[in-house]
């Protein structure tokens, strides 16, 4: 999902920028000291889990995670995955410093709707029954993102088009493997700490 330097015309960089900014402070906002680690340990899976990728076109695909980070953490998930989106290029050189704004709106904003659609309904129910919404939340937040990476290269010129497609059709099989992923991961989440969804539930 990440979008390469030099591969996006400068409205959109720019743009990208300052949303990714406005997020990043709505997450840090709502961060509070009792969620920092659970921050922490996505932020950390994101970054193991998008490490192994396969170029398609201007982007890559592979694993994020975003849906289970979205569902946990709310706007939270901003700074989580921006600071491994920074590391990702800092020391990796994937996607990119310009265009880490864009990479970060495009992988967060998914994760934070994928969080207000079906978060609350996790914690209700049976386990199964939220792991199930689990499941359907994490392949939400993969087609969100690779729509918001097809819109991206498509804004920056008509030249891009096929490789929107491409970058769309190209994630299909990885949404199957993010939903059963994250679905096994919100049934461990319920059995071992259900209090992570009761709070997604109150807030």
């Amino acid at each position: 999902m990440h979008i390469v330097d030099g591969a996006l015309s400068n409205p959109v960089v720019i743009g990208g920028a300052v949303a990714a900014a406005g997020g990043i402070a709505l997450g840090l906002k709502s961060l509070d000291l009792d969620r920092i680690p659970t921050a922490g340990v996505l932020s950390a899976s994101f970054f193991v889990a998008s490490l192994i990728h396969v170029p398609v076109g201007p982007s890559s695909v592979h694993l994020i995670m975003n849906g289970l980070a979205g569902l946990l953490l709310g706007w939270a998930a901003f700074p989580a995955l921006f600071v491994g989106l920074l590391l990702q290029a800092a020391f990796f050189g994937f996607g990119g410093l310009t265009v880490l704004g864009v990479n970060t709106l495009n992988i967060a904003l998914p994760a934070v709707l994928a969080g207000m659609l079906f978060g609350r309904l996790i914690g209700r129910g049976s386990e199964v029954q939220g792991a199930i919404w689990g499941s359907v939340g994490g392949a939400f937040a993969i087609a969100a993102t690779t729509g918001m990476v097809a819109v991206s290269l498509a804004l920056s010129g008509d030249e891009f088009l096929p490789a929107a497609k491409l970058v769309f059709f190209a994630h299909i099989p990885v949404m199957a493997v993010e939903a059963v992923l994250t679905g096994f991961a919100v049934l461990l989440a319920r059995k071992v700490k259900p209090e992570l969804f009761a709070r997604r539930m109150s807030s």
